[in-house]
């Protein structure tokens, strides 16, 4: 499997059959124990004869990974937890030697793995970038000159002189990234540090990394979990599952499908939504039970047809007397952002339950035309004083792309409600 760019025939990263594998001990004691315990079980081991053997099998983290990227690619890197990405990327920053393949990166890196990584904390802030920027390759030339530009786009510059453990996470992320991202490398690699950050700074990062991209012609390297970002920055994508590679293409393509990978792993390891572990501040005194989704002709269905109406319907068992209860539904896009919200306060319906007692609400859509793509539910039920309970993701659903009044579908990249043509022409 390959990425090139059209810039170059030669690809600045060109990874083969590379594999990770740890020794992991599957005999470790417990967490908490006491002397006694300890001393027991070492006599009890020294009598058996099994003092020094201990019960190990090895884990790959990644195996037979196979990729080339091209000078000023931008890709990202996606897949669940324990999917490989960290480790991948910790193996091209030579920060871990590979048990099998190569990896060759022709350029300087930049990483940004971890939020302060390689920062001394009783150093300043001014110190650090000079010191970071050393570790990075850079000559002391080249870092005065970016000085200010790095400070400014941190902006720490009231604390400048302050050692960096005095610095909010915050503080310490913006001055990590502003280094490694305006020390000018061929390859920057960026793990998923910027969740840190509050929304004004991850847009501003953002927005230098597309410079540093398309301005610059510098590769990038972007893990995250932030489909909407994956979806802004990068043109391409990679996709691991339990360290290999499952797809690899443009990032519409490969989103679609972790984002179904990902649902129909939900489904397997969820529990019931009843069962499914609440926010604290919610209590006890409801339960949403079930959600489901229903097409044009009441038939539940998760695959519905582009521009037909359809009904999401809630199931909820109360376990306490209630009055004045209402429902909320929020639809999001497989990116996780809020397309709609209805609520049945708006249409004044409310109801009382009893303790014990379940009831079916039903919300009917006629009129939000959602282009194709993945979509999940947000279900909430509300009391007299605020929120009962919710559940994010509580149901997934997909519209299927076909001819819709005999009109031909736009492709997908048209965004997420779709806008019915009604133009005018008329000259000045």
């Amino acid at each position: 499997m390959q990425i090139l760019s059209s810039m170059s025939d030669k690809p600045i990263i060109s990874v083969k059959g590379l594999g990770k594998k740890y020794r992991i001990r599957t005999d470790a004691k417990k967490r908490y124990s006491t002397l006694r315990d300890d001393l027991a079980e070492t006599a009890r081991k020294l009598v058996q004869g099994k003092l020094w053997q201990q019960k190990t099998e090895d884990f790959w983290a990644i195996q037979d990974i196979n990729f080339d990227i091209g000078a000023g690619e931008v890709v990202g890197i996606i897949g669940r937890n324990g999917a490989g990405k960290s480790t991948l990327l910790k193996i091209l920053s030579r920060i871990t030697q590979p048990t099998t393949g190569e990896a060759i990166l022709r350029g300087r890196v930049g990483s940004l793995l971890e939020v302060g990584a390689g920062f001394h904390p009783e150093l300043t802030g001014r110190e650090n970038i000079f010191m970071n920027g050393t570790v990075l390759g850079m000559k002391r030339a080249e870092i005065k000159q970016k000085f200010d530009e790095i400070v400014a786009f941190a902006e720490v510059e009231k604390f400048l002189e302050m050692p960096v453990k005095r610095y909010s996470s915050g503080m310490y992320v913006r001055l990590a990234f502003a280094v490694a991202a305006h020390l000018e490398p061929e390859i920057l690699l960026v793990d998923e540090v910027l969740a840190v950050g509050d929304a004004a700074f991850q847009k501003k990062c953002l927005g230098k990394m597309e410079d540093v991209a398309k301005r610059d012609g510098r590769t990038v390297l972007f893990v995250s979990h932030n489909m909407a970002a994956i979806q802004q920055l990068c043109l391409q994508a990679i996709l691991l599952k339990s360290g290999l590679i499952s797809k690899v293409g443009e990032v519409r393509d490969v989103i679609a499908d972790y984002l179904t990978l990902a649902s129909s792993q939900n489904q397997e390891e969820m529990p019931k939504l009843f069962d499914r572990r609440r926010r604290e501040d919610f209590g006890t005194l409801i339960r949403i039970s079930d959600c489901k989704v229903f097409d044009s002709s009441e038939t539940e269905n998760y695959s519905l047809q582009f521009g037909e109406p359809f009904v999401i319907e809630l199931v909820c068992t109360a376990l306490s007397d209630l009055n004045n209860v209402s429902f909320v539904v929020g639809i999001d896009s497989a990116t996780g952002v809020r397309i709609a919200t209805s609520t049945s306060q708006e249409c004044s319906c409310y109801t009382s339950m009893k303790k014990g007692q379940s009831l079916r609400t039903r919300l009917k859509i006629d009129s939000l035309i959602l282009n194709p793509g993945n979509y999940s539910i947000t279900a909430g039920v509300r009391g007299i004083k605020g929120g009962l309970d919710q559940l994010e993701n509580a149901q997934c659903f997909e519209v299927m792309a076909i001819s819709w009044n005999h009109k031909s579908f736009p492709n997908g990249k048209w965004g997420i409600v779709y806008v019915e043509p009604n133009w005018e022409i008329a000259y000045c």
